[in-house]
């Protein structure tokens, strides 16, 4: 908090994406009034992230342009569509053609604004030792969006309608347009670029595809986004179905993700350096794939609310240390591209979530399973969502039997980075020749 561009860049952000949350909830909320259809909810989420999956091109364009008017442009037209969203609910003129329209404009936003925003954060911290900082910082000032938006969408929807959640969220983003304005930054070198888009697009997938650790990482982030994620299209039907409530207890349930994901933003925040990062990705995905199996499993409010907190954990915990070894071992000159395919990984495989998980809830039929000697009865959502805990945990498992292939690769590049102090390579290769020096006499 010490650099102003960040200072400036938080507080925007942490007014704007309260706003974002609070559309969010107010969408699948309108959808599910208006349907009362969990394909249809699965439906339009994958209509409003499947343009993200043009994100590896957005990513060329984000390593040849200034990255703050890329952010200045997104930003404007994101406030534009939830004014828009705004107004047909005011009018009572909305339809679900209007809302598939509008997600899928948001989605073509987010493919540029996603990687344009995380190969900015560090245009914004001058000291490179802070960037896991300034990452972890950042998923808390999200998360705490995610805690309070959800909580003041219930409470606004339930006293008026969604309309006003849209209208908020769009004079929120007044906030983030004046940070981006008021930042003093360096002007950015505009290096001439002599390769075509292809050549730079092919560049980028040779680049993620061949270098191990981020291709692991990148692979079990979107497994976790495919099948773990999704779990949020489904909160409408399990508040009123499930748990018998209604928009204010889809506040909760949603404000119980965004606590834990809070309580792991914070705890990686308060971490010195990248070092124990690795190990985390695998026990994260543990995390978030039982606790979304406990969800699927329960029928009561409480029950339910502490299993999405150990669901927020473990998302976020996965999510920010994937970021942040990436954004650690990722070469400059190829970072916006990078981060398009973090991008794809995190909202383009969400659509394909989306619309599985809808549709598996809306084929699985509801079962009855005998429990000490009662009936135990799963609807289609639950059986769903513990069918996508269990591949969550599958994949953590996957990624610890990686994990001794990748150390010898990062090593190095923590050792050039400074982030292995050479001390402690000294003593390691000192070690190394004394086990040698056993084996030789043995």
């Amino acid at each position: 908090m010490r650099h102003r561009n960040f200072r400036l860049y938080f507080g925007g952000q942490s007014i704007s994406v309260i706003g974002t949350w609070m559309t969010r909830v107010a969408t699948s909320w309108l959808v599910y009034r208006l349907t009362k259809s969990s394909l249809l909810l699965g439906t339009v989420n994958f209509a409003g992230q499947i343009p993200t999956l043009f994100a590896p091109v957005a990513g060329v364009f984000v390593d040849r342009l200034d990255r703050r008017k890329v952010l200045l442009w997104t930003q404007g037209l994101a406030m534009v569509q939830s004014l828009a969203l705004a107004g047909l609910v005011f009018s009572g003129r909305i339809t679900i053609p209007w809302i598939f329209a509008l997600s899928a404009m948001q989605g073509i936003i987010n493919s540029f604004d996603m990687p344009g925003r995380q190969s900015f954060l560090i245009k914004m911290v001058d000291d490179r030792d802070d960037l896991g900082n300034a990452i972890a910082i950042n998923s808390s000032m999200a998360t705490m969006a995610r805690l309070i938006g959800p909580m003041i969408a219930g409470i606004v929807i339930g006293f008026s309608s969604e309309a006003w959640c849209f209208l908020i969220d769009g004079v929120s983003y007044i906030a983030v347009l004046y940070s981006l304005f008021a930042m003093r930054l360096e002007p950015m070198k505009q290096h001439r670029v002599h390769a075509s888009m292809w050549t730079q697009l092919k560049e980028g997938w040779h680049y993620v595809s061949t270098f191990l650790p981020v291709r692991t990482i990148l692979l079990v982030f979107s497994l976790n986004s495919l099948m773990g994620i999704p779990f949020v299209v489904l909160m409408p039907i399990f508040a009123a179905q499930v748990l018998h409530g209604g928009a204010h207890t889809l506040g909760f349930l949603m404000s119980a993700t965004g606590l834990g994901a809070l309580a792991s933003a914070i705890s990686l925040a308060a971490r010195k350096n990248v070092r124990g990062l690795f190990r985390m990705i695998p026990l994260a995905g543990a995390t978030f794939g039982l606790g979304l199996i406990g969800f699927g499993l329960s029928h009561v409010f409480w029950i339910s609310w502490i299993m999405l907190v150990f669901v927020g954990m473990g998302m976020m915990q996965g999510m920010a240390a994937s970021n942040t070894l990436i954004q650690t071992l990722v070469s400059e000159d190829k970072r916006g591209r990078v981060m398009s395919y973090y991008t794809l990984g995190f909202t383009g495989m969400a659509p394909f979530g989306a619309l599985l998980a809808g549709t598996l809830a809306h084929a699985l039929p509801t079962r009855t399973f005998p429990l000490f000697g009662s009936p135990f009865i799963l609807t289609g959502e639950q059986l769903t969502i513990i069918f996508n805990g269990s591949i969550v945990v599958l994949g953590a498992l996957w990624f610890s039997s990686q994990m001794p292939k990748l150390r010898p690769i990062i090593r190095p590049i923590y050792l050039k980075l400074g982030i292995i102090p050479a001390t402690e390579k000294l003593t390691e290769e000192l070690a190394e020749e004394e086990i040698a020096a056993e084996q030789i006499q043995a």
